[in-house]
């Protein structure tokens, strides 16, 4: 009679591997549901997990576990800006986009829940996480642009800009993801270049930027 394998030994994870792996099996189930269907009791069979674990780790239960997914997918979005700073600013752009829409396109309905309004589990402190993310990316954008104190209407321009992009990605998948991304992506960063020619008819920093645009190619 042959020998069955060893059984692997079990591993016992430590606080943070076991906390990082209940935020990736909710982030994995808000992915593809909205929070309102998503239960702690999906979460635990998602991590192979009990119920009362994951109630240790997470006393607040669903709400607290709500909000530290959305944390963690609030930091994965800022990282989507965050490019090196070398080369033609369009061009880096135009990269951290397509981090962005990967994003978008991985978590689809978990997406639309974080950014989406009347969420059942929607309060002041998930509200803070969402704007913080977009304050965040607009900091990245300023960064890019080499800007270190920015007017009030470059700022709302950029702002204005982010809150687009939100706006057309959501838009993107009612429409069942069409136009393709990299046409998206393209779009978009023709609409930055746009809103930035507007405001620059109006605010001598912005146009001197798109003068400095031009001039990088």
């Amino acid at each position: 009679m042959t020998p069955s394998a060893p059984t692997p030994a079990y591993r016992r994870l430590s606080v943070e591997e076991r906390r990082s792996q209940l935020l990736d099996s909710a982030l994995s189930l808000f992915a593809q549901r909205t929070p309102e269907e998503v239960s702690l009791d999906d979460v635990a069979e998602a991590a192979g997990v009990s119920r009362p674990l994951v109630y240790r780790y997470f006393p607040g239960g669903k709400q607290q576990l709500y909000e530290a997914a959305l944390r963690s997918a609030g930091e994965e979005l800022q990282q989507c800006f965050d490019e090196p700073r070398e080369g033609p600013l369009l061009v880096r752009l135009s990269r951290a986009l397509d981090r962005y829409l990967t994003f978008v396109d991985q978590h689809d309905a978990g997406f639309s829940a974080l950014l989406q309004g009347g969420s059942v589990v929607e309060t002041s402190r998930t509200t803070a996480i969402v704007d913080g993310v977009r304050r965040a990316a607009a900091e990245h954008i300023l960064s890019h642009l080499r800007v270190t104190d920015p007017g009030p209407r470059l700022r709302m321009t950029v702002r204005m800009w982010i809150t687009a992009v939100e706006a057309a990605s959501l838009i993107w998948l009612d429409e069942d993801k069409q136009p393709p991304a990299d046409e998206l992506r393209d779009w978009l960063v023709e609409q930055f270049e746009a809103v930035l020619s507007v405001t620059a008819r109006r605010d001598p920093q912005t146009s001197a930027l798109v003068d400095a645009l031009l001039a990088d190619g």
